[in-house]
C-alpha cells in the first residue's frame, strides 16, 4: 500500500517534552511503514541521556545547531552544525550537549519505534520552548525503557 506524503515544515509536527528537551516527531512508524523515526530536538546546555544500549533500533544523529560531543566503541567526537553520528544498536552509548549553549539535532532511528518510548516517558508539549533546567527522572527512565528494549547503563559505564 502506498504511503501518503509527509511535508513538514519548521516547528510543525507533534511536539514533547522528553528528558527535559523539546522533542518534535517529524516521522513516526505510522509514516514510514514502520522503517524509522524521525525527531527534531532542542537540548539544553550541559544535557546529556545516561550511557544507554538500544537492543533494537539504530541512532543517527545529525548536528543542526550548537555543539554535541558523542561517545561509542571507546571513541568520542565533537561536532558542531553539519556534524553527524551512528551509533549502532546493541551497543553501549552516549552523547551530551556542550555547556555554552543548547544544541538542535536531527535524531532517525531504525525501525521505528523510539516515538512511542517518547510519549511513554514524556508529556505533549504546548509551549515550544525550553523548560527551566531540571535533572531527567532516571528512576522513570529505567522503568519505561526495558519495555521498549532500552537498557539504561550505571553512569560510570566506559564507553
Amino acid at each position: 500500500m502506498p504511503l501518503d506524503a509527509l511535508l513538514l515544515g519548521h516547528e510543525e509536527g507533534e511536539p514533547y517534552w522528553f528528558l527535559n528537551n523539546l522533542y518534535t516527531l517529524k516521522a513516526g512508524g505510522d509514516s514510514t511503514r514502520g522503517i524509522m523515526t524521525i525527531f527534531e530536538f532542542l537540548g539544553p546546555a550541559g544535557f546529556g541521556p545516561p550511557p544507554h544500549t538500544h537492543q533494537r533500533e539504530d541512532e543517527m544523529f545529525y548536528v543542526l545547531e550548537g555543539e554535541v560531543t558523542f561517545w561509542c566503541s571507546g571513541e568520542s567526537a565533537t561536532y558542531g552544525p553539519g556534524g553527524f553520528a551512528f551509533l549502532p544498536r546493541q551497543i553501549p552509548h552516549r552523547f551530551q550537549i556542550s555547556d555554552t549553549a543548547p544544541a538542535r539535532v536531527l535524531q532517525i532511528t531504525t525501525p521505528a519505534q523510539f516515538e512511542d518510548f517518547v510519549r511513554a516517558v514524556g508529556a505533549p508539549a504546548v509551549e515550544r520552548r525550553l523548560p527551566d533546567p531540571a535533572e531527567p527522572d532516571v528512576e522513570a527512565l529505567v522503568r519505561v525503557s526495558a519495555g521498549f528494549g532500552i537498557d539504561i547503563l550505571p553512569p560510570d559505564t566506559e564507553i
